[in-house]
């Protein structure tokens, strides 16, 4: 024992170092490629106020709508957080693991799916819950055979990404005693991937995508596009009605593949507010927004890859679950349960960045159309027929909130009238 303790140690403080050298570069990145202030300095202040902009019964059917959603979100997130730390503070999921059989890759494959699948049946009727409101709003479309196809195809594309990871951390635990450096290596691989490969073989399993008709808007976005300095090669419609009543558009793909998608919802919305949704979204491909968030997503998996073997390597934590080593097929559970804390904490540093990168992409649409009326117009629409929160309180906010809210957004574009010396809208 005395004699692995102090094997272990060289190996935890040179991931130690790993992790603490992979952290200031993470930030580094962070800090100098997100955009703090969407707006020059200079810019007047403008004061959200949603009562401006809406009236007092669409802020009450918002804040309706939000307490209707909210709770099964905050059950469904405290069921899957309860979920992770039995796995983590309790051996129960190395008891589980154990009464599997069949080679360690069949019973580390078997693992994954069991656990998902078991809080997934879990959590399901708090998802019927959220979505008979959704229906009771008219936002969704869907039938329950729809809606239990989409979930069921979520779960499927999650679990197998979340055992390809567990297979490969076992895997390599097997083979290597410093299995963190190919496991750093191999999350930031991934997760590169995983980006590039989204809009060829995510996208297309939930929705389906045809050419936008010949016509004037189609023209008209194509040529924004161009003189945005952004190649596209074609104009997309989703057939979002087919699940929902909200609308949305973005730009999807890379380089040659790059392509304009557009809500068929959308659609029914004026051009000009159309073109406006669009020109957000062509911010974010000028900006190269996908591609720095890939870099920094890659940076924070290496990290966690690391800051996983020095979590597995701690003696308490290890009795505790009942795992002697991540090589053992048992630490299914241990890893799943740590992935899953790991994806909630994440969450809030992630959306304070979010919230900047959209600020600069409601900027760059309005530099580039620069119509400020249309933009309050634009951000009333979506917010009236999305529904959505025009005042969150500050925990949802934190824990939620990967956009600035539309007020936040609105008196941002009052700023910017201001700023060019246009009448304030």
């Amino acid at each position: 024992m005395t004699q692995t303790m102090t094997e272990t140690r060289p190996r935890s403080r040179a991931a130690g170092w790993a992790l603490a050298a992979l952290g200031v570069v993470t930030l580094a990145v962070v800090a100098f490629t997100t955009p703090w202030r969407a707006l020059p300095a200079s810019a007047p202040s403008v004061v959200p106020d949603p009562a401006r902009d809406f009236t007092p019964g669409q802020i009450a059917r918002a804040g309706a709508f939000d307490a209707a959603v909210s709770a099964p979100a905050y059950l469904s997130l405290g069921l899957t957080l309860v979920a992770a730390g039995v796995l983590v503070g309790t051996p129960l999921g190395a008891r589980l693991a154990g009464r599997l059989r069949g080679p360690w890759w069949l019973r580390v494959l078997l693992g994954v799916l069991v656990l998902s699948v078991a809080v997934a049946v879990l959590r399901w009727p708090l998802g019927m819950w959220s979505e008979t409101q959704l229906r009771a709003y008219g936002l969704s479309t869907q039938d329950w055979l729809s809606w239990s196809t989409d979930r069921i195809k979520n779960l499927g594309i999650g679990t197998a990404l979340t055992a390809i990871m567990v297979l490969a951390l076992v895997a390599l635990a097997r083979r290597y005693r410093r299995w963190w450096i190919p496991a750093a290596v191999g999350a930031f691989t991934l997760t590169v991937v995983a980006s590039f490969a989204y809009p060829v073989l995510i996208e297309p399993v939930f929705n389906d995508f045809t050419p936008m008709a010949a016509g004037q808007l189609r023209d008209d976005l194509l040529t924004m596009a161009a003189r945005d300095g952004v190649p596209v090669e074609d104009v997309l419609v989703a057939d979002a009605s087919r699940r929902t009543t909200a609308l949305n558009a973005y730009v999807s793909g890379f380089g040659a593949t790059r392509r304009i998608v557009v809500y068929d919802t959308l659609l029914r919305a004026p051009a000009d507010e159309v073109e406006l949704v669009v020109a957000h979204e062509l911010g974010h491909a000028k900006a190269g927004d996908v591609l720095y968030g890939t870099l920094v997503g890659g940076l924070g998996a290496a990290c966690g890859a690391c800051l996983l073997y020095l979590l597995t390597s701690w003696e308490p934590l290890r009795r505790r679950t009942g795992v002697a080593s991540v090589a053992d097929p048992k630490a299914v559970g241990l890893l799943v349960g740590l992935l899953s804390l790991a994806t909630f904490l994440s969450g809030p540093a992630q959306n304070v960045v979010s919230r900047q990168i959209e600020a600069r992409a409601d900027a760059h649409a309005l530099d580039l159309t620069r119509d400020p009326a249309v933009f309050v117009s634009m951000q009333r629409r979506l917010s009236v027929t999305n529904i959505s929160d025009l005042t969150p309180d500050v925990f949802e906010y934190v824990l939620y909130g990967s956009h600035p809210t539309a007020p936040e957004r609105i008196a941002m574009a009052r700023s910017w009238a201001l700023l060019n010396g246009m009448r304030e809208p």
